[in-house]
């Protein structure tokens, strides 16, 4: 994973020098944009002298995932442009910037992500820009956070590290020299984990009350921006709190009336802040974060085995993965296969719609209510 993050890293500050060494033609020369825009004609260049932007111009946002995009849309309204990087139905942990991507990026006036292992590529663009008008908002800054944690009977992923150490052991055979050199980035990968720290969990906005945080945090923010909105930024933020307020409200009602506190993910599980904020336990397939799509012979028997000593009804996956191991699991035990939305993502369908992260939630209240009793 670190040797990733600085191969990633590496990438994306060679492309941002490639793309001022070439200027225009470079930007010209780009591949279009995954960027999905609530105005996406509008993504020329623009030139930001203050902090606000000018009469008659809009506040330019970016945001990388779709929680981040519809708390933007939902303060804002018809005055700002929010646009969102990864395409609506994509993967969204394996996510590159293109270089339009970038572009987009450095012309924005604010530009908010999550944080964490799907957004690793951030830093290199944020290292690369010297405008002083150009914000970011973190929402992982915005809340307290907790480790992704691997229960029992969560498949682990392999990490790079264990790749690291096969090659390493490959170039002592063919060469001392190479030895000697690797050696010496093998401790320096070995130091960076150790000041790293535990990984946190990223999936912030699972919790509504999370949510409530973020939307508020986030107004504060545009408000200092667009000052002559700020009243109906204030308005839009209190008017969406309130929907948040009714979901999380809908959800502690059906925890406290369930029949039981513990819920089965035949799938990867970031759902870590909602199971805390409810006092749910659960057991799951993957971590959050993992690009595994393939469980084990072992995952599956203990799943398995667990839905029919618990005698658990319902069976979750998480929106848009692969649904072979939870319908397999359905059918051996005869509990039900529902989805549990995690929203970090939105069907094409759903964002032309105009779907909002409240939208998507609340079909969870209901499935969750099912699995409870």
């Amino acid at each position: 994973m670190r040797l990733k993050k600085c191969i990633l890293a590496g990438g994306i500050l060679l492309s941002t020098a490639l793309l001022f060494a070439c200027g225009n033609k470079a930007g010209k020369e780009a591949e279009t944009s995954a960027a999905v825009s609530t105005d996406a004609e509008k993504t020329a260049e623009t030139e930001k002298n203050t902090d606000a932007p000018s009469e008659g111009n809009k506040l330019k946002i970016v945001t990388t995932n779709f929680p981040s995009y519809d708390f933007a849309r939902a303060i804002t309204k018809e005055d700002a442009d929010v646009t969102m990087l990864v395409k609506p139905g994509a993967e969204t942990h394996s996510f590159e910037p293109s270089p339009q991507d970038i572009i987009t990026i450095q012309n924005a006036d604010l530009f908010i992500y999550t944080g964490g292992d799907s957004d690793e590529w951030v830093d290199g663009i944020l290292e690369s820009i010297q405008d002083k008008n150009f914000h970011v908002f973190k929402m992982m800054d915005a809340v307290n956070l907790i480790e992704e944690e691997t229960v029992e009977g969560m498949q682990e992923e392999e990490h790079d590290h264990d790749h690291e150490h096969a090659d390493h052991d490959h170039d002592h055979e063919d060469a001392d020299h190479d030895h000697d050199h690797e050696d010496a980035d093998h401790d320096h990968d070995h130091d960076h984990d150790a000041e790293e720290g535990p990984e946190m969990d990223e999936h912030v906005w699972t919790s509504p009350k999370n949510a409530i945080t973020i939307v508020e945090k986030l107004e504060e923010t545009l408000s200092g921006l667009d000052e002559s909105h700020k009243d109906s930024f204030k308005a839009n933020s209190e008017s969406y709190v309130k929907e948040l307020e009714e979901l999380d409200k809908s959800f502690k009602e059906v925890v406290d009336s369930g029949k039981r506190k513990e819920i089965i993910v035949a799938d990867r599980f970031p759902f870590a802040y909602f199971c805390k904020e409810y006092g749910l336990s659960y057991f799951a397939a993957f971590p959050g974060c993992s690009t595994d799509t393939q469980p084990s012979a072992a995952t599956i028997a203990f799943l398995t085995d667990k839905v029919k000593e618990d005698k658990i009804p319902v069976v979750f996956h998480i929106e848009m993965g692969n649904e072979d191991m939870v319908n397999a699991i359905s059918k051996d035990t005869g509990a039900k296969k529902l989805l549990l939305n995690s929203v970090h993502n939105v069907t094409d369908s759903d964002f032309k719609a105009g779907k909002t992260y409240v939208d998507l939630m609340k079909p969870n209240v209901e499935a969750l209510k099912e699995a409870l009793n």
